[in-house]
């Protein structure tokens, strides 16, 4: 597919994150206004509740837009969702009718204050990378037990904090913990020493489901992706996570990007899984090409404005699929519901420029990574800023998702001392 023309010429550049046919969904405001459902459309936000009230945006269901989140929108499901589509690519292409009137509906992205685009019911994250995987088990248990037992067959997850999802943006705190080094005898409250990020991509569910749903099934339930940081206490986690898995070190805060990037907008970008070392059961068994070909870059800021790209990946390096996750997640019947958010696991591809934390590009600490002279990083410290940026390249256009960033503020005072 080629470059889509829109009335908005900052649409048709191929350097814009956000052209005609990408379309991503998100909630701003501006001044004067509340929170609203908007489309972003080059370096400008198209204001879906006013498009509706002026009666350009119109369905059987009644008002659609008239709440400041996106999953009144998912509950209608797919056959809404591709006739929204096709109506906002009809207001906003080059041949649009009422250009005037439409745009007074615009409002530049650098004016806009970004909200969370949806409501999240639930969020789950995932362990689903096996280049992660393999770098983690290392160096915790050596390469010849690097993967667990179960690896190659189910992707493994954990229920995480549906209140601590915050939007780009957001500051994160520093959180303190329970931390116990090998060699001490007790372990003891203090903050977090080793604090993380992790490249992921979320995969938003869309429609409801009440019981055991296919790979098939469950790519349809998919409304659409963002950005996703998961960061995390590396410290806390080593000492809290046998036997039941992450906690603490996973609540802090889980960043997403602003704009859901539609399933239609990447389905141009879909590509196979890695070829499997062993075989899946059937239920989980690959249905087609169900990832998608995003490249995907980390860029550490310091607070002395020294910067440096750290990681550079790609979506395709996952070895299972946001479908697959979303139908083992339902095999015990457990019901999903529009607006629950599914977080990939790190994204890491086989190089050391590849990989998906600090974690890994440090290798626990061990070969720290420069930033700029003089000035490396093992872990995040007070200050640092993390961007992470993604986007699907097609014939002289991407599909971008915007900026998912956060910026790490020193601990709180001792919130026990007395």
């Amino acid at each position: 597919m080629t470059l889509l023309k829109s009335w908005v010429s900052s649409a048709n550049s191929p350097e814009t994150d956000f052209p005609l046919n990408n379309l991503p969904y998100g909630v701003f405001s501006s001044k004067g206004t509340d929170p609203r459902c908007g489309v972003a459309i080059g370096d400008m936000i198209f204001d879906c509740q006013a498009a509706e009230e002026a009666g350009f945006i119109e369905f059987d269901e009644g008002p659609i837009f008239d709440v400041p989140f996106w999953n009144e929108v998912m509950e209608l499901g797919p056959k809404i969702w591709a006739q929204l589509r096709a109506r906002l690519a009809e207001l906003l292409g080059e041949n649009a009718k009422d250009q005037e009137i439409l745009c007074n509906m615009l409002t530049p992205i650098a004016d806009a204050q970004m909200y969370l685009p949806f409501l999240v019911m639930e969020y789950t994250d995932f362990y689903a990378g096996r280049h992660h995987a393999t770098n983690v088990g290392t160096m915790f248990r050596g390469a010849e037990h690097a993967l667990p037992p179960n690896w190659l067959h189910i992707p493994i997850g954990y229920n995480g904090r549906a209140s601590s999802v915050v939007v780009s943006g957001t500051d994160v705190r520093r959180p303190w913990g329970q931390l116990k080094k090998p060699e001490d005898s007790l372990p003891h409250f203090a903050p977090c020493r080793r604090f993380d990020f992790e490249m992921e991509i979320g995969a938003i569910v869309g429609s409801a489901s009440h019981g055991p749903v296919s790979v098939r099934e469950a790519d349809e339930m998919i409304f659409g992706y963002v950005l996703l940081n998961d960061w995390s206490a590396r410290d806390i986690q080593a000492w809290e996570y046998q036997p039941l898995g992450p906690f603490q070190a996973k609540a802090t805060a889980t960043t997403i990007s602003p704009w859901i990037v539609t399933k239609a907008a990447l389905d141009p970008f879909r590509c196979n899984t890695p070829k499997r070392e062993v075989k899946l059961l059937d239920y989980l068994k690959d249905q087609g090409p169900m990832l998608y070909d995003i490249d995907l870059e980390v860029r550490l800021t310091t607070q002395d404005n020294h910067n440096r790209t750290i990681t550079e990946t790609n979506y395709r390096e996952m070895y299972y699929s946001s479908a697959q996750q979303l139908a083992h997640h339902s095999t015990s019947g457990c019901p999903m519901n529009p607006g629950d958010l599914l977080g990939s696991g790190t994204i890491s591809g086989e190089k050391p420029h590849e990989r998906g934390s600090l974690l890994e590009l440090s290798w626990g600490g061990k070969d720290p990574v420069r930033i700029a002279e003089g000035v490396t990083r093992s872990f995040i410290e007070d200050g640092d800023i993390i961007e992470m940026t993604g986007s699907a390249k097609g014939e002289g256009y991407k599909i971008g998702f915007g900026l998912c960033s956060g910026r790490v503020l020193p601990a709180l005072e001792n919130p026990y001392a007395r």
